[in-house]
């Protein structure tokens, strides 16, 4: 038989090492869920950072949304001028439609328009407060350029509200050198009877021509200045105005069907 007292002291050894085993089960446990926690949150933060990243909203339509990008500064415009030359003869037609030309370079593009009689030019200049369009002052200068090489006022004015518009200048010598009377019958070619030749290549390519001496200065869009550069080149090499003008009755079918 063994010793009660013996039972007593294995009782509390067994039962010491127990609860020891306990605690150190409890600390292991305890040390293991903080590290698996925190692991976790990490991993689930970096998952929702990436989901937050590369999440793509989309409307009723199926297309992606984009959020509104901030509105960028506003750029300064620098206080610039620029002289533009009038030659002599257009002086006269300058004056008398003076009142006509300066509103819209002020009312418009909000710019500061002078006419100066002794160095014959038109003063332009950019106002620092009304000012907002960085190209007001290029704009205005091709207005007033197409005016000074002879295009109606309105059609100048046109420059002013369309950005696709340009003008072009070439010399007949840069086509064919021609001199004297060859010269005089070529721009006579191009003009046509009472300038019946000029305004049909007008209406069909819708372009604005004239015809200063030996230059030629178009104004339109791009693809239409490329045709009536064409007709009025088939002109001066001598083609036959019939001819031409079949030409211009196939291009302007052609850009009634574009547009």
């Amino acid at each position: 038989m063994v010793a009660p007292t013996a039972l007593k002291s294995k009782n509390k050894a067994t039962k010491q090492n127990l609860e020891n085993n306990n605690h150190v089960e409890e600390n292991d446990e305890v040390l293991l869920t903080t590290d698996i926690t925190n692991n976790d949150d990490e991993d689930n933060m970096e998952v929702e950072d990436s989901s937050k990243s590369n999440k793509v909203v989309l409307d009723v339509d199926g297309k992606p949304k984009f959020t509104k990008q901030s509105a960028s500064k506003t750029t300064n415009v620098k206080p610039e001028m620029r002289k533009v030359p009038v030659p002599p003869h257009r002086m006269a037609p300058l004056k008398q439609q003076w009142s006509k030309i300066y509103p819209p370079l002020v009312d418009h593009l909000k710019l500061q328009v002078r006419m100066n009689l002794k160095t014959k030019t038109v003063e332009l200049k950019t106002n620092m407060k009304y000012t907002k369009d960085p190209d007001a002052l290029q704009k205005g200068a091709d207005f007033l350029k197409a005016f000074t090489l002879g295009f109606d006022l309105d059609d100048a004015i046109a420059l002013l509200r369309l950005d696709d518009l340009y003008i072009e200048t070439f010399e007949i010598k840069d086509v064919k050198t021609l001199q004297g009377d060859h010269l005089s019958r070529a721009i006579g070619r191009i003009a046509g009877k009472d300038g019946r030749t000029k305004f049909s290549i007008e209406n069909a390519t819708r372009t604005r021509l004239v015809i200063a001496d030996s230059k030629i200065h178009i104004l339109g869009g791009f693809t239409n200045i490329k045709m009536a550069r064409e007709a009025v080149v088939s002109l001066i090499l001598g083609a036959p105005p019939g001819k031409v003008y079949g030409n211009l009755r196939t291009i302007a079918s052609r850009l009634k069907e574009r547009y």
